[in-house]
């Protein structure tokens, strides 16, 4: 067994790698850039070493300053992983020309599956099934069009290299595939170093099914049956379940069988995962999946089939690389029960999923209720430079629908503060029929995008509460104050206090008055209710017009965030001697919806723009996001250049209404 691991990642995949490091008695180095100094699996680890600043290309990119740190720790091996340096064949080899085990493939099984292109072409040569397409290396846009329009539309541009989602766009007609194959390239070039992209026929109703499999390097393959994956936005899975739903016993076989066989025309030794496209358009079969890619890492979705079969993966990740064979055979593995993954990310799912950048002022996760594999605490700050994933959370039961309400419960039990997550969105996914009886495709999220992500309107008795937490009255009083036995006194009259709060930009008076015993009558909207807060342990147990409602309430210095089964609301104090602000002119200017970096400017001073039209496009957190001119005008100013990072309401354009055309 190794001896001690330099870890070559961070966040939640780091801390995971730790703590079974540390189960098997393993020493442990951390890397850290600049942004990470404080991070837990800094904490967590043995020990720890800095790598440089904060953006990825400069700290956890660097394959030279990760050697040279495990070299500086004394370590004998290095974990990459999933996601940075995990995929590159180039500082896998580096690793072992330096003495260094790499817990992973061989840079050569690496490089054979590291091209799209390529690797599909071995495929075909293993007998594996792979989706119609076009996997050649011609890049002209006219040649890709007349490949597409031969396939036949609807197709998918991918990007050649990496994964994720990254330099993948779905294409409905000729007329959109030149600026899709554009956008494709110029993020798959920012992402992977390659703009490169094949084109394949888009399945209509696709299911993504993969199957973990593991091999060693003794010529020993097994497969450890598949993992779900079809609940995707962007191309980015969101929540993933084992076994995958209504699978037939013979397609698990034979899915399974292909996927050994690419993982053996390789010489596969470590985890991979066999990625498959599967149309269950009539239901699953054996003859009606593809080979899509390999993954040759660890998946983020891992643990979905740790807990069906029981087995710790990085466990075996690391016995492999120490020369063991691999400690079960294939008759050996079965499933047990069901499990769920849901990827808890700070982001605002009711404004497009933008990603949230912030401190993390409070985050409370139900260790009781489900596996939590996270890498932050509260304190952390959330920032612009890596994924914004704060937690997955994971649950097994003996059936689907025990997991899946496992799941739910769990959901409901998140709190966190200071940035938004996708919290309520998850527990509504989960939550979602067609989801719920087992019938996930890739398109399910888009279809009912709207209702999952809608703004719920905060009950009456979540702004009461809120108007109460934030004017003091829910605050203990201090001991030995002779004003705490006179709460609320008021001279002649009752004791009556009036807050007015913002939700969202939308401005909500609330007028209460105490009658005693803890007793509160409010106003909220014209409504008037009586509230009874009362503590039940972390939450506060009120009673509304004869119904009790279970509600917690987490305040920050001027605002609030209340949560009632699964939602939650933000409210914040607005200042009554402060007037409203001013929007004259916003329809003239574009501004950042996020701190990212200016990745394309299509705009210059004096150009005529369309309403509609693109004028920039900003990255932040693995996202593009484009943006549009509101309506005609003229380019006024252009105050960013390309390569700039901005910060979120940063302005970027300036326009000014067209000249007025000349009649006369």
């Amino acid at each position: 067994m190794l001896k001690k691991v330099l870890i070559a990642n961070r966040g939640e995949i780091a801390c995971r790698i730790i703590r079974t490091c540390h189960r098997l008695g393993v020493a442990t180095v951390a890397v850290y850039s600049d942004a990470d100094r404080d991070a837990l699996h800094v904490a967590l680890a043995g020990e720890a070493v800095h790598i440089g600043p904060s953006p990825a290309s400069e700290s956890y990119l660097s394959g030279d300053r990760i050697i040279e740190a495990a070299f500086c720790a004394g370590a004998d091996a290095i974990h990459p992983g999933y996601g940075f340096l995990s995929e590159n064949p180039d500082f896998a080899e580096a690793a072992t020309a330096a003495g260094l085990r790499f817990i992973g493939p061989s840079g050569a099984a690496i490089r054979a599956m590291g091209l799209k292109d390529a690797a599909k072409a071995l495929m075909e040569q293993a007998s594996v099934p792979v989706v119609p397409g076009y996997h050649g290396t011609d890049q002209n846009p006219d040649f890709l069009l007349s490949e597409a329009e031969r396939i036949g539309f609807p197709v998918l541009i991918k990007a050649r290299a990496g994964g994720g989602g990254k330099g993948m766009r779905r294409v409905e007609t000729a007329v959109a595939f030149r600026d899709a194959l554009a956008s494709a390239q110029r993020e798959a070039l920012a992402a992977f170093g390659d703009a490169s992209c094949l084109i394949e026929k888009y399945i209509t109703h696709p299911r993504h099914i993969e199957i973990q499999v593991f091999g060693d390097d003794h010529g020993n393959v097994v497969h450890l049956f598949e993992r779900d994956c079809s609940l995707q936005r962007r191309h980015q899975k969101v929540i993933e379940e084992a076994p995958a739903p209504g699978m037939p016993e013979d397609m698990r076989r034979t899915m399974g069988e292909a996927a050994v066989k690419a993982a053996q025309a390789i010489g596969y030794s470590g985890a991979g995962t066999i990625e498959f496209i599967a149309d269950s358009s009539e239901g699953l079969k054996p003859d009606g999946f593809w080979f899509m890619e390999m993954n040759t890492r660890l998946q983020v979705e891992h643990p979905v089939t740790e807990a069906i079969t029981g087995v710790d993966l990085v466990e075996w990740q690391l016995r492999v690389v120490s020369g063991e064979p691999l400690p079960k055979r294939q008759d050996e593995l079965s499933i047990d029960g069901w499990a769920f993954e849901a990827r808890l990310y700070a982001e605002d799912a009711e404004r497009g999923f933008l990603p949230a950048i912030g401190m993390l002022a409070h985050l409370d996760l139900p260790e009781d209720l489900a596996r939590i594999d996270s890498g932050v605490h509260a304190g952390d700050h959330i920032s612009p430079f890596y994924d914004p994933m704060i937690a997955k959370v994971i649950t097994h039961g003996p059936d689907r629908a025990t997991a899946l309400s496992r799941l739910s419960t769990a959901l409901a039990e998140v709190r966190a503060t200071g940035v938004a997550t996708n919290a309520s969105f998850l527990r509504r996914l989960a939550n979602e029929p067609d989801f719920a009886e087992g019938n996930p495709d890739t398109g399910l999220i888009e279809r009912h995008l709207a209702e999952l992500t809608m703004a719920h309107p905060a009950p009456s008795e979540v702004v009461a509460l809120a108007a109460l937490s934030l004017s003091g009255a829910l605050e203990p009083a201090a001991p030995n104050d002779p004003w705490a036995r006179l709460p609320g006194f008021r001279l002649w009259s009752e004791a009556a206090d009036f807050v007015t709060l913002d939700h969202r930009g939308h401005h909500v008076a609330v007028s209460f008055s105490r009658r005693g015993e803890g007793a509160y009558a409010a106003t909220v909207d014209g409504r008037d209710i009586d509230l009874h807060p009362g503590r039940s342990g972390d939450a506060y147990l009120t009673e509304t017009d004869g119904r009790k409602h279970r509600l917690h309430a987490i305040r920050g210095d001027r605002d609030v965030t209340v949560f009632k089964g699964g939602e939650s609301w933000h409210f914040s104090l607005v200042d009554p001697l402060a007037g409203d602000q001013e929007e004259a002119g916003a329809g003239d200017r574009i501004v950042a919806p996020m701190p990212g970096l200016v990745k394309l400017l299509r705009a210059a001073v004096g150009a005529d723009v369309s309403r509609g039209e693109t004028l920039a496009v900003m990255e932040a957190m693995k996202m593009e996001l484009a943006l549009s001119a509101p309506r005609d005008g003229r380019i006024a100013e252009v105050l960013v250049a390309e390569g700039e990072q901005v910060l979120e309401a940063a302005v970027l354009l300036v326009l000014e209404p067209p000249p007025e055309t000349d009649h006369g």
